[in-house]
């Protein structure tokens, strides 16, 4: 049940914006936004406050985009730099958009457990656009969830452990030659395993580059260990935090249809693709914008 102080939040973030309608999807991540069109162009103002949703809501979403590659392309510009991703297979005409594509025949998809894109990099990506092309009639929905609340939550003696404490990241054991053992389907979907080189070290705790907010930064599939600490050590605190990070009340989901549109922020969420649409054709493009170093919460 929604109380009084839960209400006077999810009303004040749809307040403030003039050019848009921005309705959050749940108390803490997620927002859809309506009231504009990225084919025709947004105007300096609406860009800035679907800026402003992004920043405060950490993913949002735009229904009913009917949009070229070319446009896809021209609209991530005005986020930043892209960076195309290693591993996925690029769209032949435009290569610095992915696919996350699943055929009929496969069983496997791409991002079915919790994470947050890129961080084996020195300087993890910013975000993440994702354009529906073609979805599943039933099923194929995507949860994120808030890395501000899952922070937020902990004790403060846990908290104060994290603060300093900083973890190593690898695209080695996720994209490298042993990634794909025993599986049969991603043949067409990823490769490039010796381009699955990267290391990097962030802190447990960043402080988030534009809201200044805390936010927890491990996450299953490509963080490796806590700095100074084995693997073994490691292993017990980092299944904790998954477990606390991925609780239901810190979450949203998204039903996706033929051209809704996601833009996440990997500094503040994680997500996860559901992967119940056996026998259905999913195909998904995205393009990945360039981040920056990240800072600990303490210094």
């Amino acid at each position: 049940m929604a109380t009084a102080q839960n209400y006077v939040r999810l009303v004040s973030m749809t307040t403030g914006y003039k050019t848009i309608l921005v309705t959050p999807l749940s108390r803490f991540v997620g927002a859809e936004i309506s009231g504009i069109n990225i084919a025709e162009g947004l105007s300096k103002q609406q860009f800035l406050e679907v800026k402003q949703a992004f920043v405060a809501h950490g993913v949002i979403f735009m229904r009913n985009q009917n949009i070229t590659p070319d446009q896809h392309i021209e609209f991530a510009e005005r986020w930043g730099e892209i960076t195309v991703n290693r591993f996925f297979q690029a769209v032949a005409s435009h290569p610095v958009i992915a696919e996350v594509r699943k055929e009929v025949h496969q069983k496997s998809n791409i991002g079915s457990s919790w994470h947050t894109d890129h961080s084996y990099d020195y300087a993890p990506a910013m975000g993440s656009i994702l354009y529906a092309r073609a979805v599943p009639k039933v099923g194929g929905d995507t949860l994120f969830s808030s890395m501000y609340a899952a922070y937020d939550h902990l004790s403060d003696g846990m908290k104060n452990t994290l603060n300093r404490m900083r973890a190593e990241h690898s695209s080695r054991h996720a994209f490298g030659a042993t990634a794909y053992v025993g599986l049969d389907d991603v043949e067409g979907r990823l490769g490039n395993v010796t381009k699955a080189t990267q290391d990097a070290v962030h802190p447990v705790v960043i402080k988030h580059p534009l809201s200044g907010k805390l936010a927890l930064y491990v996450n299953g599939d490509f963080t490796v260990k806590f700095e100074g600490w084995s693997k073994q050590e490691s292993q017990p605190l980092l299944d904790y935090l998954y477990l606390h990070a991925y609780k239901n009340e810190f979450t949203c989901r998204f039903k996706w249809t033929q051209g809704s549109m996601a833009i996440w922020d990997n500094r503040a969420t994680q997500h996860c693709a559901l992967n119940d649409y056996d026998g259905e054709f999913r195909l998904m493009h995205r393009i990945t914008i360039s981040g920056e170093c990240l800072e600990p919460s303490v210094t």
